[in-house]
């Protein structure tokens, strides 16, 4: 797995809304975006079953059989419903029936790597466990693993089934993994991959003190998981890190210096946004002096 993972949920739309997080990518776009991270050596796709109601999955199976890469690593998840009004959770029968449907899609036999997309309250984690486990034994996937969970979630979890992997939001401004999930990650040898790792374009130098937000950012088609971001104490540290070279270089190389982040997932929207990832990967940061720029929450 390399360390920079190409994140799929632009293409298409997420959810049964298109604009969830804008327009989503045609499929042309998105062909472009997969050529040019394979052709820079990200051999890691990140997808789901609920991206833009399937067309997430179903345009990578469409460059997969239109390109035949050797030596992709597919990751998708489920729990999260198609459409509208459609089922959810982790109940075994939805798992298996979820699986079938993402692998017809991707238009292969196995997944790499299978993750359970939220926490389902109304199904034990032992079952849960037990049918991913009978997933692996069918060799329709090669490991399991958990998204969006918190500390006692995950101790559950490993008390319950063979989870490898965790893929939870994480970055400068959103420090939250750092309470539990990621030292229970480092304690168990847990693969953590963040996703978010911009904090939806803040850390990118997008948004300014005092300037309109840009048209068509997340801040207009979704504000509400970052009003809280709208503060000059973040502002502050904002302009700091931009002071140190190209913000979203500064803040990937960050998260990157984390012990236990194994690799991170970028969501770019065009080819050349994959850039700053790249130099990231070769970037020296002064990793505690930006922790402490940007103080947990």
């Amino acid at each position: 797995m390399t360390r920079i993972i190409l994140g799929c949920g632009n293409f298409g739309g997420i959810g049964s809304s298109p604009a969830f997080f804008g327009r989503g990518e045609t499929t042309e776009q998105a062909f472009a975006l997969m050529d040019a991270a394979w052709e820079a050596g990200i051999t890691t796709f990140d997808t789901a079953d609920a991206y833009g109601g399937g067309r997430s999955e179903t345009a990578i199976g469409q460059w997969i059989a239109s390109r035949r890469p050797e030596g992709l690593v597919l990751t998708t998840k489920t729990f999260n419903p198609m459409d509208e009004g459609a089922d959810h959770g982790l109940a075994p029968a939805r798992i298996a029936r979820q699986l079938e449907s993402s692998l017809r899609r991707l238009g292969v036999e196995r997944v790499d790597l299978y993750l359970c997309h939220d926490w389902d309250p109304d199904v034990p984690i032992a079952e849960t466990a037990g049918a991913l486990d009978e997933l692996v034994a069918a060799g329709k996937i090669g490991a399991y693993g958990l998204s969006n969970v918190d500390g006692a979630q995950l101790r559950e979890a490993l008390a319950a089934g063979d989870f490898r992997w965790v893929q939870n939001s994480y970055s400068l401004l959103d420090r939250d993994a750092e309470r539990e999930v990621l030292p229970l990650c480092r304690e168990h040898g847990l693969g953590f991959t963040p996703f978010g790792p911009l904090a939806g374009g803040w850390l990118t130098g997008k948004y300014r003190r005092d300037a309109p937000v840009p048209a068509g950012s997340r801040m207009t088609l979704r504000p509400e998981p970052y009003e809280h971001l709208r503060n000059d104490d973040v502002y502050d540290a904002l302009e700091q890190l931009e002071s140190l070279g190209d913000p979203a270089t500064q803040a990937l190389a960050w998260l990157l210096a984390q012990p236990g982040v194994t690799a991170v997932v970028v969501g770019p929207r065009r080819p050349e946004h994959l850039a700053p990832a790249f130099a990231a990967l070769d970037a020296r940061v002064d990793a505690e002096a930006l922790s402490a720029l940007f103080l947990p929450c």
